[in-house]
C-alpha cells in the first residue's frame, strides 16, 4: 500500500485515494478516543434538537382543532357540539399510524441517504401533510384532515427516529444525554407553542380557528430542514459507507477541530476500528438479513443484537405506559367534570409549564447521575404520585360529586381541597416523567446499539413509541367515558401499576452508558450486566484490539472497511 511519507506533527498523513486507504493515528489510551469539543460545535450538535418542537406542537394543536366549533360542525354537521368517538378517536390517533410505519421506514432510508438527508426529506414529507391539512374546509373536512395527518405522521415518523440517530452519532460523549434532553425539552416547547395558539384561535368563528393552528407547523418543519443543510451528516455513518475522507471532513466540523488535528484522527481511527470489530461480529448481508440481524442472539445474553432491541422497544412501550398522555390529553376533562374548576386552559397550561420547566433539569442529572439512576428513581416517584391521585380520587377527590343546585345536568366536587391535592400530585407526576423518563428513554435508545444495525434499532425503538401511543390513544376513552368503561380515577391505579412496572423493569434492564462513547458503549454491554454496569470502566481501545503498526491504525483495517462500504 503507497503512503506518504511526509507526516506532520504526531504523524498525519494525506490521503492516498487511488487505493482507497488512508493512515490513521490510533488513540494510544482511552482518554484519546474522542477530540475535545469547541462551543460552535456544541450548538451545531443541537440545533437538530429543534426537530422536537414540530413533534410536540403536531401532538398538542389536534385537541383545539378538534374542539373549534365549526370544524366539528364540518365533520359532524350542522348543530353538532362535539366529535363523535370514532372521528375523534380517528383524527388523534392517524398521526401516530402514520408516525409507526416513518419510524420503520426511515431505518432504511437513513443507510441508504445518511442521516441527514432522511431527516430534511421527512420534513418535507412532513410539509406536504400540512398543506393537505389546510385544504380542509367546512364542505370538505373529514377525507383532508385524516389524509394529511397521515401524511404528516410519515414524516414525524422520519424525523422523530432519525434526528435521535443523528444527534447520538455526533454528539461528544460527555455531553451527549444533555444534548439528547434538549430534544425532549423542544418536544415540550412545541406542546406549549400549541396550546397557547389553540387558546389564541378558539373564539375565532371562521376557519382560522383551525386553520391557523394547523399552518403553523409548516415553519418548524422549514427551519430544521433548511438548517440542516447546512450541517455534516453523521461521521459514524461515512465509516460504515467506506468513505472516510467524508468521515474525516464531518468529524472534524462536530468537533470544531482542524481536519488534520491528532485528536480528529485518533477518534476517527476508533470509530472505523469499532466497525471492523461490530462487522466481524454483524456480517454485512441482505437487506432482509440487515433486519434479522436485530434479532439474532439469546434474550439472556446482555450483548446480543435481540437483547438490544427488545431494550430498545419495551424502554418505548414503558414510556407510553407510564400514562403521560393520558394526563396531558385528558386529565383536564376530569377536572372539569367534577365542578372544580371553570378554566381547563389554565390546568392545561399549569401541566404544560411544569412539563416545559422540569426537563431542563435533566440536562444536568443525566450527565451527572446517569441514565439508569434517573430512570429508577423517575419510576419510583411517579408511581408514588399515580396511586396517591388514585386513592385520593376514589375516597374524596374526583369520584365524589353532586348535582350542581342551578344545573342538575352538571356535577360539583364534594371536596374541593382534595380534587386540588389531585392537581398537584398530578403536576409533581409531570415534574418525575418530564425531568427523568421524557428524556431518558430517547437517549437510550440512542446509545444501546451497535453501528451495524443502529439505524433499525433506533427506527424499531421509535416506532415502538408510536405503536403503544396509538394505542393508548385508542382505547383511553372507552376506558374513562361514562358510556363505556366510566373508571374514573381508578384509572390511575392502572397507571400507577405501569409505573411500577417500570421501576422494576430500570433496575434489572437498564444499563448505565453514562460517559461513555458508542464504541464503549458496545465493549460495556458485552462485559458487563445492567446492575453492574455503572462500575465499568474502558481499558482497552478497539484500534489496539484489530491492530495497530508504528502508532497507526492497521491500514488493512482501514482498506477493509472502504471496500466493504463501497460494497453496500
Amino acid at each position: 500500500m503507497a503512503t506518504n511519507n511526509n507526516k506532520e506533527g504526531a504523524g498525519i498523513v494525506q490521503d492516498e485515494h487511488r487505493h482507497g486507504s488512508i493512515n490513521l493515528p490510533a488513540a494510544q489510551d482511552i482518554n484519546g478516543v474522542e477530540a475535545p469539543v469547541t462551543w460552535k460545535a456544541y450548538l451545531m450538535c443541537a440545533f437538530a434538537s429543534f426537530g422536537g418542537i414540530f413533534f410536540g406542537y403536531d401532538s398538542g394543536y389536534i385537541n383545539g382543532v378538534n374542539g373549534a366549533k365549526i370544524f366539528v360542525e364540518a365533520v359532524e354537521g350542522p348543530g353538532a357540539t362535539e366529535l363523535s368517538y370514532s372521528h375523534l378517536t380517528l383524527i388523534t390517533s392517524i398521526l401516530s399510524v402514520g408516525t409507526f410505519f416513518g419510524a420503520v421506514i426511515a431505518g432504511d432510508v437513513a443507510e441508504w441517504i445518511g442521516r441527514k438527508w432522511t431527516v430534511i426529506l421527512g420534513c418535507f414529507i412532513y410539509m406536504i401533510g400540512v398543506v393537505v391539512q389546510m385544504i380542509t374546509s367546512p364542505d370538505q373536512a373529514l377525507g383532508p384532515i385524516v389524509a394529511g395527518r397521515l401524511i404528516a405522521g410519515l414524516g414525524v415518523g422520519f424525523e422523530s427516529a432519525i434526528v435521535i440517530l443523528y444527534m447520538s452519532e455526533i454528539c461528544p460523549r460527555k455531553v451527549r444525554g444533555a444534548l439528547v434532553a434538549g430534544y425532549q425539552f423542544c418536544i415540550t416547547i412545541g406542546i406549549m407553542l400549541a396550546s397557547i395558539v389553540v387558546y389564541g384561535t378558539q373564539d375565532r368563528t371562521d376557519t382560522g380557528s383551525y386553520r391557523i393552528p394547523i399552518a403553523i407547523q409548516f415553519p418548524w418543519a422549514l427551519i430544521l430542514g433548511g438548517g440542516l443543510l447546512f450541517l455534516p451528516d453523521s461521521p459514524r455513518y461515512f465509516v460504515k459507507k467506506g468513505k472516510i475522507a467524508k468521515a474525516k471532513n464531518s468529524l472534524a466540523r462536530v468537533r470544531g477541530q482542524p481536519e488534520d488535528s491528532i485528536y480528529v484522527q485518533s477518534e476517527l481511527s476508533e470509530i472505523i476500528a469499532n466497525e471492523e470489530y461490530e462487522r466481524a461480529l454483524i456480517p454485512s448481508t441482505t437487506w432482509f438479513g440487515s433486519w434479522a440481524n436485530c434479532f439474532k442472539g439469546s434474550i439472556f445474553s446482555p450483548n446480543s443484537n435481540l437483547r438490544r432491541t427488545v431494550l430498545g422497544t419495551s424502554l418505548q412501550m414503558m414510556q407510553q405506559w407510564t400514562g403521560v398522555n393520558f394526563i396531558f390529553y385528558y386529565s383536564t376533562p376530569f377536572l372539569k367534570s367534577t365542578g372544580a374548576i371553570s378554566d381547563t386552559f389554565l390546568i392545561s397550561m399549569i401541566f404544560t409549564i411544569v412539563n416545559v420547566c422540569s426537563t431542563p433539569l435533566s440536562f444536568w442529572t443525566v450527565e451527572r447521575f446517569g441514565r439508569r439512576t434517573i430512570l429508577i428513581c423517575g419510576a419510583f416517584g411517579m408511581l408514588i404520585c399515580q396511586f396517591l391521585v388514585a386513592i385520593i380520587g376514589v375516597t374524596v377527590g374526583f369520584n365524589k360529586t353532586h348535582p350542581s343546585p342551578t344545573d342538575p345536568t352538571e356535577s360539583l366536587a364534594n371536596n374541593i381541597p382534595a380534587v386540588n391535592a389531585q392537581i398537584a400530585f398530578i403536576a409533581i407526576f409531570i415534574f418525575f416523567f418530564a425531568s427523568t423518563w421524557g428524556p431518558g428513554a430517547w437517549i437510550v435508545i440512542g446509545e444501546i446499539f451497535p453501528l451495524p444495525i443502529r439505524s433499525r434499532g433506533v427506527a424499531l425503538s421509535t416506532a415502538s413509541n408510536w405503536l403503544w401511543n396509538t394505542i393508548i390513544a385508542i382505547i383511553t376513552p372507552y376506558m374513562v367515558h361514562e358510556d363505556k368503561g366510566n373508571m374514573k380515577s381508578s384509572v390511575f391505579f392502572v397507571w400507577g401499576g405501569l409505573c411500577t412496572a417500570a421501576f422494576v423493569y430500570s433496575y434489572f434492564l437498564i444499563p448505565e452508558t453514562k460517559g461513555l462513547t458508542l464504541e464503549q458503549v458496545d465493549k460495556m454491554m458485552e462485559e458487563t450486566t445492567p446492575r453492574t454496569s455503572a462500575k465499568w470502566k474502558p481499558t482497552t481501545t478497539f484500534a489496539s484490539q484489530v491492530g495497530t503498526k508504528d502508532g497507526f491504525l492497521d491500514p488493512n483495517v482501514v482498506g477493509d472497511v472502504e471496500r466493504r462500504g463501497s460494497a453496500v
